[in-house]
C-alpha cells in the first residue's frame, strides 16, 4: 500500500493543523491506519492515534489528551489527523502507517507500510 501524506507546516502554539494520509491500492475498510510522531533528534516514533478497518479509533491519551482527532473519508480513501491546541512539544515529523490487519502502538507489521512523513513545527 502506498501512502501519500500532506498537510503540516509551521503554526503558533495554540493553533491547529490537519494532516492527511491517502492510501493507494487498498480500500480503507481493509486497512488500519495509524499516526506516529518523531520528535526532533529522536529516531523513535511515538504512537499518536489509529483508526481500524471497521472504523474503531484509539489514541495515545498521554500525549494528545483530546486535542487530536483521527477520522477518515472512505470516498477519498484518506485518513486525517486534526490537531488542535498545538504545543511546541508537538513539533516533529508525523508519519502515517498502514497495516492490513491491525494498528497499535507497535506500528505496522511485516505486511504494512509507512508514509514518508510530514513536518510539523509549533512555535512558542
Amino acid at each position: 500500500v502506498q501512502l501519500v501524506q500532506s498537510g503540516g507546516g509551521l503554526v503558533q502554539a495554540g493553533g491547529s493543523l490537519r494532516l492527511s494520509c491517502t492510501a493507494g491500492g487498498r480500500a480503507l475498510t481493509q486497512l488500519a491506519i495509524g499516526w506516529f510522531h518523531a520528535p526532533p533528534g529522536k529516531w523513535q516514533r511515538e504512537f499518536v492515534a489509529a483508526i481500524q478497518g471497521n472504523g474503531g479509533t484509539t489514541y495515545n491519551f498521554d500525549s494528545v489528551k483530546g486535542r487530536f482527532t483521527i477520522s477518515r473519508d472512505i470516498a477519498k480513501n484518506t485518513v486525517y489527523l486534526q490537531m488542535t491546541s498545538l504545543k511546541p512539544e508537538d513539533t516533529g515529523v508525523y508519519y502515517c502507517a498502514a497495516d492490513p490487519y491491525n494498528m497499535d502502538s507497535e506500528g505496522p507489521g511485516d505486511l504494512g507500510s509507512w508514509g514518508y512523513g510530514t513536518q510539523v513545527t509549533v512555535s512558542p
